[in-house]
């Protein structure tokens, strides 16, 4: 009997060190993989509440060379300028009072003139900003200074769907591609979801920008030295859309396509601002000066993607290129597929480590209804964290904070020293408490929607709840080509390289997301891609890029004159590598303070090596 006791005991012992539990759940038997004496996370999440409406105030500093954002409505999208001025790399302000936005050369007002919002003598100073020299941009001109900006009347309308530029003009001849010359403000089938628009009647000269019906959309009046451009969209209203993952069929393709309509917008109010502006410094969009963005991302969420990841890493090596693996922490067995988390799949995942690549999240169940799944508590832990996805429609036992918080302690534990910066949800299912979530959990960069879905080919910064009002420590880096649309990948090649051509004509982003569940021609998509870019290209992990953009969008930048001398004074929160500063034509480089910051000067550009803090760039202005 009692060695009988013993062999039950040492069976027991068997059981408890082997590493799959069976567990039964409403019918169905799932096997939850346990790593011996590995739980956590110890510490709970505090899960997000709604955030505080972000003040205008934090842009209100700066110097006179800025762009200045005369604030008519604190109400209003602002943040969506705001956070699309940071991504095209235009220095500004934030001001509510028209005197101090007259000190600036470039004023924008938004959202809108009308005598509601400004008084007669405001009126009249904004009035003479244009004949004075200045430049003056107003965002839906209702009635003041009809005008100032040389048309009648403003005529509202909720039918206008498209803006179509007139690239015979100076300012818009860069936008020559067809996706560019006619960019999307709402969708044709339900144009007044996107909020109205005015157009501009009787323009005294020919506007740079029509609706799709004829009418002026955007209307240009020149003076002596100056000029008053008036814009009948809600800009900062079209790029909250955008940024928030709310375009409401917008968008004229999914993914893998060119689509460039609020980066087109941006590049426009840029090209007004050096325009107007003759000491305007500009900050770059690509580390070290160059003109495509490019990382390169594996989402590793199928039983033989986690050994075939291990042949495009050495694909990479090779080619001495970084990348991203959003690892799924799969434990489960369910619908989806079989256990990949475990013991060899820990070991695959610390051999790509190894390699130097970056490892990031891609959730635990990977769920096709994770945009449903409620917040949760934030006191999941591994192993009780058991989400079982039952099929396409239905996965139990889910959060979105189980979701982060178990799948970033599990590589952070097998990866010690590491941390787990990056995520991207299985599916691109985007629940509206993912940025805050996020922020939560400690993430810093979301890869959780397609570039064509946000309308833009930047990065940019979300908004909490994916709303309008408060503004999340968080950035976008979205998707621009997948693998999943037909035909092949390998076919689709020259499309691809075409498509990064004409995204880095303006300094955009592209990200790249290639399953590793082949070979093949997706294998083989990705051989060819890399040296067909690499002259023109940079390329960087999500953490890579994210470390640089997030530092990048913290610079301010003022530039002071004295005589034909220009001080650019760069105030740097944070040290960044590679940062770019594009210049007028006529400065010359000088020197650096300190002296020990290293340089490189292009024309019109400065690339500053590396900026470990505060610095000053010294100019001479050409006659």
């Amino acid at each position: 009997m009692r060695r009988i006791s013993l062999v039950v005991v040492v069976l027991l012992l068997i059981i408890v060190g082997v590493v799959a539990t069976i567990v039964h759940w409403g019918g169905h038997k799932n096997v939850v993989y346990i790593f011996p004496g590995v739980t956590g996370p110890s510490q709970p999440t505090t899960p997000p509440v709604r955030a505080l409406p972000t003040s205008w105030e934090n842009y209100a500093k700066g110097s006179s060379s800025r762009l200045a954002v005369l604030l008519t409505d604190v109400d209003s999208d602002w943040l969506g300028i705001a956070h699309g001025l940071k991504a095209i790399g235009i220095p500004f302000v934030i001001t509510r009072a028209v005197s101090s936005a007259l000190k600036h050369r470039v004023v924008l007002v938004y959202p809108l003139i009308s005598g509601k919002v400004l008084d007669p003598d405001a009126l009249r100073a904004l009035a003479n900003h244009p004949q004075q020299g200045g430049t003056l941009i107003g965002v839906n001109v209702l009635g003041g200074l009809n005008k100032v900006f040389g048309f009648d009347e403003a005529v509202a309308a909720h039918n206008h769907y498209e803006i179509r530029f007139d690239g015979s003009q100076r300012i818009t001849a860069e936008f020559s591609d067809p996706r560019e010359s006619t960019i999307r403000i709402a969708s044709p089938t339900n144009a007044a979801a996107g909020g109205g628009a005015y157009s501009y009647s009787n323009p005294r000269t020919s506007p740079i920008a029509h609706f799709e019906d004829g009418t002026a959309a955007i209307t240009m009046q020149s003076y002596v030295s100056g000029r008053a451009y008036a814009i009948g969209v809600d800009i900062g209203h079209l790029l909250l859309k955008g940024y928030n993952n709310r375009e409401e069929n917008i968008a004229r393709s999914y993914v893998d396509e060119f689509e460039p309509s609020l980066d087109v917008l941006l590049r426009l109010i840029r090209n007004i601002y050096l325009e107007g502006e003759n000491s305007a410094v500009t900050l770059g969009t690509v580390p070290f000066g160059r003109s495509l963005a490019v990382a390169l991302t594996h989402d590793i969420d199928y039983t033989r993607s986690i050994e075939n990841a291990l042949v495009y890493g050495k694909l990479e090596k090779s080619q001495g290129v970084p990348a991203t693996y959003f690892v799924q922490t799969k434990y489960v067995r369910d619908w989806n597929d079989d256990v990949f988390f475990n013991a060899h799949g820990v070991e695959c995942m610390k051999a790509l480590d190894a390699s130097g690549f970056e490892i990031a999240s891609h959730s635990v169940s990977h769920s096709r209804v994770f945009s449903k799944f409620p917040l949760g508590k934030g006191d999941e832990t591994y192993p009780q964290y058991v989400p079982f996805v039952k099929d396409a429609k239905i996965t139990k036992d889910g959060t979105v904070l189980g979701e982060l918080r178990v799948s970033k302690f599990l590589i952070e534990h097998f990866l010690p020293g590491r941390i787990v910066d990056s995520f991207r949800p299985g599916h691109l299912q985007n629940p509206y408490s993912l940025p805050g979530s996020l922020v939560a959990t400690g993430y810093r960069y979301s890869s959780s929607v397609t570039a064509n879905n946000s309308l833009t080919h930047l990065p940019f910064q979300l908004n909490d709840n994916r709303e309008t009002r408060a503004e999340a420590k968080m950035y976008e880096f979205p998707l621009t080509v997948e693998d999943e649309k037909p035909p092949k990948m390998i076919q689709r090649l020259p499309e691809a390289i075409d498509l990064a051509r004409k995204i880095s004509r303006y300094g955009g982003a592209f990200i790249i997301l290639i399953h590793p569940d082949v070979l093949a021609e997706k294998f083989e998509f990705e051989r060819e891609f890399i040296p067909a870019v690499k002259d023109f290209a940079w390329f960087g992990s999500i953490r890579d890029f994210g470390n640089w953009w997030s530092a990048r969008d913290q610079i301010g930048v003022d530039v002071t004159a004295s005589g034909n001398d220009r001080l650019v004074l760069l105030t740097v929160p944070k040290g960044i590598s590679g940062l770019a500063v594009q210049v007028p034509p006529s400065f010359r480089f000088v020197s650096a303070d300190p002296a020990s910051v290293r340089v490189s000067v292009k024309e019109g550009m400065v690339v500053i090596k590396d900026a470990p803090g505060d610095l000053a760039l010294r100019f001479r202005a050409k006659d």
